[in-house]
């Protein structure tokens, strides 16, 4: 059904997914798991990474060249790391996307909103709780991303009742200061918790950085069922985010109940924020950077912004994170630094853009 306006404009339809698109995500993503294995303190030829990747499947083999030495870096050492990156980047640039579609802001972000501070916080609840144990990001219970929802939700709440204080409309300027003044306070209740519980200074300032270096399976298996529900709870609303442009009075004439969708896709994006933040700490900027630049490229639909968003946002994440422990040398950077070098400039592009189309 093509959307009618309230002037009786005929709103044309936004044009789907078009398969060379998500031909060219599926490559990103190969391509930065190829990239991401292959390079490193010690690097090993491409070609021999991918043949030893097939081999992971059953039923093939292949001679990939590849000493016994190398194949233990490829599958023990650095497979699980990018399999992470890939996993947490694209929660990440999803959720962002299912936030710029339900506020109808191209600002709208899991950091911006607080949802990101409100997760942290409860992942900082849980490591200061177990701050007697030699490591306390390593192997972090299954409850995490629970503790991490939960606060998430706090902060989303918060934002979305801070946005109409004082009888005000809830338009993106407010939430987006609403989310602003969240976080704040958020922070200092998670600094204030950190003072409490000095000890696991260090661990929790570590993983706040934003950090895949201690990736395992465990994190990945720990994830992955994070990621199975909120992407198949969102991917399938993309329809329904399409609807919600045009606003709730047409969006209910057409039949959608405006604030349940939006109530779900707020739950459901909260969710796999908290989930990424729970195995990867925080990193910033994935959620503007990632659906922004496919809304200008591939079209304002989200049905093509949002399962663009999950290809593209997983190579982004991996190849990011091959670039900070990489550019270097031996040190590593942490992953959520490199994301705010790249992110703040591209904010300020959106931020002036979005000014000049204002009305």
């Amino acid at each position: 059904m093509t959307p009618v306006g309230r002037t009786g404009t005929v709103r044309p339809r936004p044009a789907g997914l078009r398969p060379w698109w998500l031909v060219a995500g599926v490559l990103a993503v190969a391509v930065a798991l190829v990239a991401g294995i292959a390079f490193g303190p010690v690097s090993l030829p491409p070609g021999s990474v991918a043949v030893e990747l097939l081999n992971l499947i059953p039923g093939v083999r292949m001679d990939s060249g590849l000493t016994e030495r190398e194949i233990a870096i490829v599958t023990e050492l650095r497979l699980p790391r990018v399999v992470l990156g890939l996993l947490v980047g694209a929660m990440l640039a999803l959720a962002g996307a299912a936030y710029q579609g339900v506020f109808r802001n191209p600002l709208a972000d899991p950091h911006l909103l607080g949802v990101a501070a409100g997760a942290g916080l409860g992942v900082t609840a849980v490591i200061a709780g177990r701050a007697s144990t030699s490591d306390v990001t390593a192997n972090l219970p299954i409850g995490v991303p629970l503790a991490a929802f939960a606060g998430a939700l706090i902060a989303v709440a918060l934002t979305w009742v801070l946005g109409s204080a004082g009888g005000r409309a809830r338009t993106p300027a407010t939430l987006i200061l609403a989310g602003v003044a969240v976080s704040a306070f958020l922070s200092a209740a998670q600094t204030f918790l950190l003072q409490r519980h000095v000890d696991a200074m260090r661990e929790v300032y570590s993983w706040l950085l934003g950090r895949l270096g201690t990736a395992g399976w465990h994190d990945v298996l720990m994830v992955l069922p994070y990621a199975a529900v909120t992407g198949a709870i969102v991917l399938s609303r993309r329809r329904e985010l399409d609807v919600l442009t045009v606003g709730d009075e047409e969006a209910a004439s057409l039949g959608l109940h405006p604030q349940r969708s939006r109530y779900l896709l707020i739950v459901a994006a909260s969710l796999a924020t908290a989930a990424a933040v729970s195995v990867s700490g925080l990193i910033g900027f994935v959620g503007i950077i990632v659906p922004h630049t496919l809304r200008l490229l591939a079209g304002p639909s989200y049905r093509s912004i949002l399962p663009l968003s999950v290809l593209f946002g997983a190579a982004f994440l991996a190849l990011t994170d091959l670039l900070a422990r990489t550019v270097a040398g031996q040190a590593e950077i942490p992953i959520g630094v490199v994301t705010a070098f790249l992110g703040a400039p591209f904010f300020v592009l959106v931020l002036r853009s979005t000014k000049a189309v204002a009305p």
